[in-house]
């Protein structure tokens, strides 16, 4: 960043500074104290190296596994590839239910007209009744829970007044979420010979992923084991939930062309993941599959907060200036995924210009700083001014200037 006077680049290395997402204060690391900005890099001891083994062998056509909070992959294969998703096709279906439920369009105890078309849909099945009026917030449930395709139609006309305009909506959220190798048809992943929907496994977590982010209050009802309407209860078909404690959600789905699919997310220690399983042989096996990835991931890597907004990194010389200092900080919170107990071994490397001339207003940027783990680098951003430094008096910015001017003459 370009200053006045003779700017020099500084590079500095202010070596391993994370803590876990838990941790209520910063560790006392007296960062101003031991580092000043300077053209070199200070020598670190290297931490010891991450044993982490290959991923699992996982029996599917695509599958992808990342950490819900910060996006991090972990792990994927044929992750962008289109393959028909089935019911997996009643996330985007539930997710626009939420985006308008949120938005104040509609209302989780809005009654739902059931059109004849929407009670005669085939395969899984809410059982809603023709010509029936059926609350939002039941139908968001037989969508989630039962995999109704009778809900998702209702649900859809009910939003976009037909299910091909609702099919329009879709792909638009599709778009906003930079879900590219996205395409619907219809609301609910039945396939027919010339109507069916294509996702990504990609796609699929991101979907997953904003539905977790953007709509937490709704969210809580992927992880219901049972529904029951009209008088017919149905298990959640996500049979992990019943097998692993740590799994909350979200949605299996099932055609003959798609084979079994199966997005799934979990917490544990602070570390949620979202791991999606497209074309597995059967309901076992997309359990299973789904659940190598979780143990893998929650086993070897962790969600890390390194820095809150507002975190002192360190301290530069102002010139010209009432104060002689300024201390920089974070401009944002920074939490990273990385291997299980290597939050030592990460690196952070300040980089400004030597040259700093006051005023300096609060927040203003003053250099980057990047953080790396190994050759990765897992963030880069900018670091600003912790406090505002004003224009000190004409004889302090003449000795200044006179300082400055005999030490880049020499250096």
């Amino acid at each position: 960043m370009a200053m006045t006077g003779c700017p020099t680049t500084g590079s500095q290395t202010l070596g391993s500074r994370v803590r876990q997402a838990s941790s209520p204060l910063l560790t006392a690391v007296a960062l101003v104290s031991t580092l000043f900005v300077s053209a070199q890099s200070i020598a670190q001891v290297p931490a010891t190296e991450a044993i982490i083994p290959r991923p699992p062998q996982i029996a599917a056509s695509s599958y992808i596994l990342l950490d819900a909070v910060t996006g991090k992959v972990i792990v994927e294969e044929n992750s962008d590839v289109q393959l028909p998703p089935a019911s997996l096709t009643k996330i985007m279906t539930a997710y626009i239910a939420e985006v308008e439920i949120d938005n104040g369009n509609m209302s989780l105890d809005d009654e739902v007209h059931i059109s004849e078309k929407a009670w005669r849909t085939q395969g899984s099945k809410m059982f809603v009744d023709v010509n029936s009026n059926v609350r939002v917030e039941d139908l968001l449930r037989g969508i989630i829970i039962q995999s109704g395709n009778d809900a998702s139609v209702a649900m859809a006309e009910h939003i976009a007044g037909s299910e091909d305009a609702f099919a329009d909506m879709m792909n638009q959220h599709a778009q906003r979420l930079g879900m590219s190798n996205t395409f619907f048809m219809n609301s609910s992943g039945l396939d027919t010979e010339d109507r069916y929907n294509i996702m990504s496994a990609r796609d699929l977590s991101t979907l997953a992923r904003a539905t977790i982010l953007e709509h937490p209050a709704h969210y809580s009802i992927y992880a219901e084991r049972e529904f029951t309407y009209n008088g017919i209860r149905q298990p959640n078909r996500n049979t992990l939930l019943f097998r692993d404690r740590n799994i909350d959600g979200m949605k299996t789905g099932w055609t003959t062309a798609a084979g079994y699919c199966l997005v799934a997310s979990g917490e544990r220690d602070g570390m949620r993941l979202i791991s999606v399983v497209m074309g597995t042989a059967s309901e076992d096996a997309r359990a299973t599959e789904s659940q190598k990835l979780m143990t893998y991931g929650f086993r070897y890597f962790e969600t890390s907060k390194l820095y809150d907004a507002g975190d002192l990194l360190s301290s530069s010389k102002v010139w010209s200036g009432k104060e002689n200092s300024v201390e920089l900080g974070m401009t944002e919170e920074v939490v990273a995924t990385i291997p299980r107990g290597q939050s030592g071994s990460l690196q952070a490397t300040l980089n400004i210009d030597e040259t700093i001339t006051a005023p300096i207003e609060l927040g203003q940027v003053l250099g980057t700083v990047q953080i790396s783990f190994g050759d990765e680098i897992i963030y880069e951003g900018n670091v600003a001014a912790l406090q505002a430094v004003e224009r000190a008096g004409f004889l302090k910015r003449f000795i200044d200037f006179l300082t400055m001017f005999f030490t880049n003459l020499f250096s």
